[in-house]
């Protein structure tokens, strides 16, 4: 096997200040928060702009606030990881600490970033608008054009920062191909992460194939008469994400094949597995959250495919943790 060179150490920035590039993209992804953080303050304060009438929403007035919330915190974190991926003191920052954020948010906003626009492009070539709509309420179309459009230019912008900085702060730990990597950066315990990850991933990947397919076992009675077109795509994005999440972080962890980048397979095993472990973990907690009508409970093989994909990208985040804090020990 051919033995990687010692790592150089990664070069410091010229100065202090982020580049013009930088600068646009961190005013991008803080613009792109607005518009969410709006509407999200406005519906906690009592308002019901972009709310129909009858919509479920409104049924659940202190749920809604208290989600509301979370998600205005949520995106307040964005706001500040995009002054901490662009300024000095941002390199000094714990890795760990900025590592989970970015996780999360590459997870919750990649299958949006993703899905939303594959179901646009399938309603424009089928035709399908929405003839199988709930037949309640929820949100007015446009804030969903509004919402999903602001998570994308989040994504993008947030996620070209992250790369610029990974890159400059530890660009040096994902040089070469597979084929060069060292035994060791890939020991059992990667490997046995790597395999019960694979293992967690059958029953979830299973379902969301039969589904994609048209099956209709364990779905609810109402989620089979709603289906559409953004069902189905949806359905094959997730079997899509956790086929890539498990297959990229084997070839990792068994350096195969020897020719592939590991900077190409560890940003796809990152991106996957944190779409799966990420909305598999919120899923799973709007499962368990109390609904009083028999015909919205979320049945139990739905809840076993989000519990199933949760663990899945927590076990391949784990491997992938594992091989970065490796090959930073080798640096």
């Amino acid at each position: 096997m051919t033995q990687t060179a010692p790592l150089p150490a990664p070069a410091p920035a010229a100065d202090g200040r982020p580049s013009t590039v930088r600068r646009v993209l961190r005013v991008l992804a803080i613009l792109a928060c607005l518009p969410y953080i709006s509407l999200k303050i406005a519906w906690v304060a009592g308002s019901e702009i972009g709310i129909p009438a009858g919509s479920t929403l409104l049924e659940h007035r202190q749920m809604m606030v208290i989600a509301n919330g979370i998600s205005v915190v949520a995106d307040v974190l964005v706001v500040v990881l995009a002054l901490l991926l662009t300024q000095a003191w941002g390199r000094r920052f714990p890795a760990w600490l900025l590592a989970l954020p970015m996780w999360a948010a590459t997870g919750l906003l990649t299958p949006i970033m993703t899905g939303y626009p594959s179901q646009l492009a399938v309603a424009l070539v089928t035709g399908d608008e929405k003839s199988a709509a709930p037949s309640e309420p929820f949100l007015d179309e446009w804030v969903f054009g509004v919402v999903y459009g602001g998570f994308i230019l989040q994504g993008l912008s947030l996620g070209t920062l992250f790369a610029l900085y990974a890159r400059d702060r530890w660009g040096h730990l994902w040089r070469g191909r597979l084929g060069e990597l060292p035994a060791r950066t890939s020991g059992p315990g990667a490997r046995a992460f790597a395999v019960a990850g694979a293992v967690a991933a059958l029953v979830p990947a299973a379902l969301h194939l039969m589904w994609a397919a048209g099956a209709t076992t364990g779905l609810s009675a109402r989620r089979i008469a709603e289906r559409d077109s953004d069902f189905y795509v949806l359905e094959a994005e997730w079997f899509g994400f956790l086929v890539v999440a498990v297959v990229l972080t084997l070839l990792l962890v068994l350096r195969r094949p020897a020719r592939l980048r590991v900077r190409t397979t560890l940003a796809l095993a990152w991106t996957a597995s944190a779409a799966v472990g990420c909305w598999g973990a919120y899923m799973s907690l709007v499962a368990v959250l109390p609904e009083t009508d028999p015909t919205k409970r979320i049945p139990e093989l739905v809840q076993l495919s989000y519990a199933g994909e949760m663990i899945t990208g927590f076990l391949l985040a784990a491997c992938v943790a594992l091989f970065l804090r490796r090959r930073s020990a080798e640096a």
